[in-house]
């Protein structure tokens, strides 16, 4: 039996009919077609399915959409503003910080989420936040360097995240 639930979806109000052991990955995928979440473990284990739930990270394959009613939902395709891309996403691109880029929406939107805690992070602090999200291509020094030009981008434009 499904249930209608109601909360905002990238900056705009959405309804939705979803079913008890629907995951937020599936209401993404198979209801919005929206494909930068990806189910690549099911354990929750390595951050590619991740998205933003009220501005908290959260693994989109473990997380039941009927547990989104009232949230705020953000996904890598809710970055984007009118200008552009987010300037985390122009620093992941100008630093090549993907190969496959199958990781790549799961890691911006946890360098979102540091940026917003932590907006000047060392290396260290950037490696300790990240440690949930896998590439498995190893671009890890690009996405560390990427996370550090993005801070600096975002306190040069001064930009809300």
């Amino acid at each position: 039996m499904k249930r209608q639930i109601q909360f905002t979806f990238n900056g705009k109000p959405v309804t939705a009919d979803v079913a008890p052991h629907e995951t937020l990955l599936d209401l993404l995928r198979d209801t919005f077609q929206l494909t930068g979440a990806k189910e690549t473990c099911g354990l929750g284990l390595c951050g590619v399915c991740t998205v933003l739930v009220s501005g908290k990270p959260v693994s989109g394959c473990l997380h039941f959409a009927s547990s989104i009613d009232g949230e705020e939902i953000v996904t890598i395709e809710g970055l984007e503003t009118e200008e552009g891309l987010h300037p985390i996403q122009e620093a992941f691109y100008e630093q090549k910080a993907f190969q496959c880029g199958y990781c790549t929406p799961g890691m911006i939107l946890m360098a979102k989420k540091l940026l917003e805690e932590n907006p000047n992070p060392t290396e260290d602090e950037i490696k300790d936040y990240m440690v949930g999200n896998i590439c498995r291509c190893a671009s890890y020094a690009q996405i560390f360097a990427a996370i550090q030009e993005a801070a600096s981008l975002l306190k040069q434009e001064k930009v809300k995240l």
